[in-house]
């Protein structure tokens, strides 16, 4: 039995050799990031926490939980870090999340919105400069045959 695979494309190639990448790629990918970040921050978290005897965070559930209302920025404050280790990673889990959860609602609402996609603006000013760069090349030729008429009278 042959079983065919279909090239999935992540990205479009416009006329300018320009890669833009579609929208649900850069959202799937932004989720595996921050989920992968999590996960990893959340076994540095449990290690630092379970030096304390008064730390909440007492298994992984816990701290991948703490780290995604971290990230959230909801916090519910049912689990914190004690621990200066267990606060750092938080603290990095706030401005990494915040930051990515940030790009997915803003690709998310750009899908919809279709005037804020800025890589049609982008395209006609492509195009708008190789129009431009075209029309001084076609001016350096001209301007070149008149010096070589002149370079000939003189």
């Amino acid at each position: 039995m042959l079983v065919f695979i279909r090239k999935v494309r992540f990205y479009k190639v416009d006329e300018f050799g320009v890669k833009n990448y579609h929208n649900s790629y850069l959202i799937a990918m932004a989720f595996v990031m921050l989920y992968a970040i999590m996960f990893l921050f959340s076994g540095a978290l449990l290690h630092f926490e379970s030096a304390y005897s008064d730390a909440n965070i007492t298994t992984f559930y816990e701290a991948f939980w703490t780290l995604q209302m971290t990230a959230s920025t909801i916090g519910y404050g049912d689990f914190h870090p004690v621990s200066t280790g267990g606060k750092v990673i938080a603290t990095l889990t706030f401005y990494i999340g915040f930051g990515l959860v940030g790009f997915i609602v803003t690709k998310v609402v750009g899908s919809f919105i279709g005037f804020s996609n800025t890589d049609v603006r982008n395209r006609e000013l492509r195009k708008q400069n190789a129009e431009i760069i075209e029309r001084n090349k076609m001016l350096e030729r001209k301007v070149d045959s008149l010096v070589k008429v002149l370079e000939k009278i003189s």
